[in-house]
């Protein structure tokens, strides 16, 4: 149940007298965030806010806060995730939180239906230069997936063999906005930029050689690029390019409705 749904479901049971005020105060008394004993404060409002709910960023956290979190979470969300998740953390989850399946090249963990229902209209086309990139090409696959949205993936279309791409060129003309992910020099976005009608949105990756910088050099090739339409997100992001993604179909969506 998403909050908004929460939040009409509370209202109509005080309305119809099924629900007392003390009992509805005391519901509403977490709905904007709710603690996790002393380590964690959960914004249950953000969905409200953004359309998108908190998700869990894993490293740094035990596998049992990870836990108790999600399970405060999914008592109002359809989906919970949780983020770069190793597979010894998975291990240690899976007993723990009922349901929970696990995305090993994405590195995320959910709670989700087994069939997500795309929700938003219009692609997003996902391409990665080379297999090294797919952990953060997956990401966000993953993330927009979960989210609602339709995904079309091409992977390992780098330019060291430009044709591999020029071959695919229907994914990059279908698509509605376009994640292009890559490391080393970081030039897959310029060129995908050059061909395409749609936003682009670029995430370098921390793969490359000693002079990339753990994915500096193509953080600056991206953003210096030469071709017009490209928006940067942060080396490895791939949850965030998704996230800008989505917000770029749902803001179509808002436009289409006004």
């Amino acid at each position: 149940m998403t909050n908004e749904k929460a939040l009409q479901s509370l209202l109509n049971a005080v309305a119809n007298g099924n629900l007392s005020t003390d009992a509805a105060f005391s519901q509403l008394k977490n709905l904007a965030y709710e603690p996790v004993e002393e380590f964690a404060k959960i914004d249950h409002h953000r969905s409200l806010r953004t359309g998108f709910p908190e998700v869990i960023w894993g490293p740094g956290k035990t596998p049992e806060q990870i836990a108790s979190i999600m399970q405060v979470m999914r008592q109002r969300n359809q989906v919970v995730m949780a983020t770069r998740i190793t597979p010894e953390v998975y291990g240690i989850l899976q007993p723990k939180v009922r349901n929970l399946r696990y995305y090993e090249a994405a590195r995320i963990c959910a709670i989700a239906p087994q069939n997500i229902e795309v929700q938003y209209s219009g692609t997003i086309g996902i391409l990665s230069a080379g297999t090294a990139d797919l952990p953060v090409a997956e990401e966000a696959a993953v993330t927009a997936e979960l989210s609602g949205f339709q995904v079309e993936r091409l992977w390992d279309v780098g330019v060291a063999g430009i044709h591999r791409l020029l071959n695919n060129r229907h994914v990059i003309e279908s698509a509605t906005v376009l994640i292009v992910v890559a490391g080393m020099e970081g030039a897959l976005p310029s060129v995908v930029a050059g061909l395409a009608d749609s936003p682009v949105i670029a995430v370098p990756t921390s793969i490359g050689y000693g002079a990339s910088f753990g994915g500096l050099a193509p953080l600056l090739t991206m953003l210096n690029s030469c071709a017009a339409g490209i928006g940067v997100v942060n080396i490895d992001n791939g949850f965030g390019a998704a996230v800008l993604a989505g917000q770029i179909l749902r803001s179509a969506e808002k436009l289409r409705m006004s």
